[in-house]
């Protein structure tokens, strides 16, 4: 199963709906089901609601603060994907372009502008490579074939030897 932290993200402030996670993550820790609509879903007229059943043996969060501080306890292994951030931007103009999301293309590009500035400030903050099991490289510099991953190895937890 898999959560979309764009859809806890709709329409709140950018990297600031942690606690919208939590809210998600908590009944799972507890073994219970998970039936949630963000406020933002209400109030923007968005039907439906984020399900996540019970007994689950994997539930993934996949996006940019998927392993926020405030929900970093409730994360049992986190995954970062380093990419190159031009690079993202360009694949996240094409695309929203292509998909017809935050508007034409000069609205896109207006969009990702404001959210590198926003997720360059979360990663400065937050720095969530440091709580990574792994790393990936989501933009490597080494040639790979098709079926074929680059992994690193996580930098050193503080205080660990």
């Amino acid at each position: 199963m898999i959560v979309h932290t764009d859809d806890l993200a709709w329409h709140e402030p950018l990297f600031g709906w942690g606690h919208l996670l939590a809210r998600v993550l908590e009944p799972l820790h507890r073994g219970e089901p998970v039936r949630f609509q963000p406020p933002a879903w209400a109030h923007h007229g968005r039907l439906g609601a984020i399900e996540v059943p019970a007994g689950l043996d994997l539930v993934i969060v996949e996006g940019t603060g998927a392993s926020q501080c405030e929900v970093a306890r409730l994360v049992d292994t986190a995954i970062w994907v380093q990419a190159d951030f031009a690079e993202a931007e360009r694949r996240g103009i094409e695309r929203d372009v292509a998909e017809g999301v935050n508007g034409d293309r000069e609205q896109a590009i207006a969009f990702w502008r404001d959210w590198m500035a926003a997720e360059l400030r979360f990663l400065e903050e937050q720095r969530p490579w440091e709580r990574a099991d792994v790393i990936v490289a989501g933009t490597p510099t080494i040639p790979l074939g098709a079926d074929e991953w680059a992994i690193a190895s996580p930098p050193l937890r503080h205080g660990a030897a």
